[in-house]
């Protein structure tokens, strides 16, 4: 059998097998290469950053870890035109070898259509495998110069921000007395669609080669072949990337020509402030006349270049004490008081999806239904924790509450109402009604229990700082700090697994890959000797090494 070649640069290690990988190596080198991009680029040494970028995508450890990504991500298992998707660890490990610039030509993209939340259809272009990996790729030596070069105020794909940075933002720029109070809600037609692709080229800093065959590459619809000429696909790992770049720029454009006038005479300021969430955004401004007349069409002037237009229909100026709607929020002063609570569609959004899953699932068992709705359940809550929330909880648990009692009824219409309530409602830590499951166990009944909204304590986001760049050495031991403050919010201050968490230097014993709030992981008991040893591992790690009893370990 003919061995894999796996050798990129003379410097790269090799592994004989998928599992062999040093995944903390791989890491810290491509870390390395980053950081440096970022160094050159502050000091103006762009035949550098592109001699490190070289480095970078035709390095193993990047290549590694660009394969990595793709099959570990909730869409690994769809699959492109070729209908290829890599499943086994050779498959993966031949991946690596596969990524070279010299000769690549990407395929054509699968074109389907996802609904939107208004009812229209929104097209996604889904790459293949190896087009996947290409672009996250490239992306770990573009992310760095987009992160050094992007606006301050954007929040919408970019590491270690979220969209409760953005609405944290907006309370500092609309809270105050003085604040402004009048906001124009931006909405770009069509974003990804119509960016131009000569202002991509010749404004992005990368393998311009590798970025003009991915922007013509073409899609492929009920089995015809259609060509680019404008836009980023959907789907595709470096578009939101791309058209952050493209939107960049916004916020200093704003700031150079709404200047804050200090003479003693006339002291004036327009008060414009931007808050960016990718293609969403709002404009702050002291009067409607302001952003109607003067920013409004600066905008447009600022996207045309790029090959966008607003959309009439979503943009739109508001007063402050009227509110407005932002990523699934609802920002408004009372009286001039400023609350930001859950928006009325994304509850109704989330009930449907509750109904609809009790629904579809009539017959099922009680723990069952419990498994499949409190990830829902969790989900909504800890996205909306940040905010105002306590009033739209209770009235959600409420609504929860009588769909999940009519389920009950339902199963025995036979049984009269106490005898229903007894079999699927306990009391569960000095709490009536709980819709729970009891478990038998040596120390006696346990239940598995719905998740209410209103156990979620709600606490104030602590928004990251403007400036900070992930990927610049200077900001190294800021984001230590920022990494242990999230999972501690994340943890609810559960010291004894935040103390694991260290023990284990933040990584999964198993796989070796950090353990942060953005994936699931468990605690479990290992037999160690004659005793049982708790460790944190990821949800995944954790169901391979239980198949194998612990081998991996």
């Amino acid at each position: 059998m003919n061995e894999i070649k796996k050798s990129c640069a003379s410097t790269d290690q090799q592994w004989n097998t998928w599992d062999d990988i040093n995944w903390l190596k791989c890491e810290i080198a491509v870390k390395k290469l980053q950081a440096r991009i970022v160094k050159a680029h502050k000091e103006s040494r762009y035949g550098k950053v592109k001699a490190l970028q070289w480095t970078l995508t035709h390095s193993y450890y990047a290549k590694a870890l660009a394969v990595r990504r793709v099959t570990s991500n909730n869409g690994s298992d769809t699959a492109g035109i070729d209908m290829v998707t890599w499943k086994s660890p050779d498959a993966k490990l031949s991946a690596i070898a596969d990524l070279k610039r010299k000769g690549y030509t990407p395929q054509p993209l699968r074109r389907v259509h996802i609904k939107k939340s208004n009812g229209k259809l929104r097209p996604l272009g889904i790459p293949t495998m190896k087009d996947r990996a290409m672009q996250a790729l490239y992306l770990m030596a573009l992310d760095p110069i987009a992160e050094t070069t992007g606006d301050s105020h954007s929040f919408g794909f970019r590491k270690e921000r979220s969209t409760a940075d953005a609405i944290q933002q907006c309370f500092i720029d609309l809270s105050k007395t003085v604040s402004p109070q009048w906001i124009l809600e931006g909405d770009i037609k069509g974003c990804f669609d119509h960016i131009s692709h000569e202002w991509l080229s010749n404004n992005i800093l990368m393998d311009k080669v590798i970025l003009h065959k991915w922007l013509k590459c073409g899609f492929v619809f009920n089995k015809q072949l259609f060509s680019t000429e404008e836009g980023t696909p959907q789907g595709g790992i470096i578009s939101p990337t791309l058209a952050n770049m493209a939107l960049d720029g916004l916020e200093k454009l704003l700031k150079d020509n709404f200047k804050i006038n200090r003479t003693k005479k006339n002291y004036y300021t327009p008060m414009i402030n931007l808050v960016r969430y990718a293609d969403d955004f709002i404009i702050t401004g002291i009067s409607k006349e302001l952003l109607e007349n003067q920013v409004k069409p600066l905008v447009a002037e600022f996207l045309k270049v790029r090959g966008l237009t607003l959309s009439e229909e979503k943009t739109k100026i508001t007063h402050i004490e009227e509110g407005f709607d932002f990523l699934g929020f609802n920002i408004r002063k009372y009286k001039g008081k400023f609350i930001t609570k859950p928006s009325k569609k994304s509850r109704k959004r989330f009930l449907d999806k509750v109904r609809e899953i009790v629904d579809k699932n009539k017959s099922i068992k009680q723990q069952s239904l419990i498994r499949l709705l409190n990830p829902v359940i969790k989900g909504w809550a800890n996205y909306y924790k940040g905010c105002s929330a306590t009033e739209t909880f209770q009235k959600a648990d409420t609504q929860i509450f009588h769909k999940l009692w009519r389920w009950s009824n339902r199963r025995h219409p036979k049984k009269g109402k106490r005898w229903v309530a007894n079999k699927y409602y306990h009391t569960v830590r000095g709490r009536s009604w709980t819709f729970a499951v009891a478990l038998k166990s040596e120390d006696g009944n346990k239940f598995h229990t719905l998740t209410r909204l209103t156990n979620t304590k709600i606490k104030r986001h602590v928004k990251i700082r403007s400036e900070a760049n992930p990927y610049d050495a200077d900001w190294k031991d800021y984001f230590e700090k920022h990494k242990t403050r999230r999972m501690l919010s994340h943890l609810d201050d559960r010291q004894f697994i935040y103390r694991l968490w260290e023990k284990q230097m933040q990584c999964c014993p198993v796989c070796g890959k950090h353990i942060t709030r953005e994936t699931p992981w468990r605690i479990v008991d290992i037999p160690l000797k004659s005793k049982k040893v708790k460790i944190l591992v990821h949800d995944n790690c954790r169901r391979i090494t239980d198949r194998n009893k612990w081998n991996l370990l």
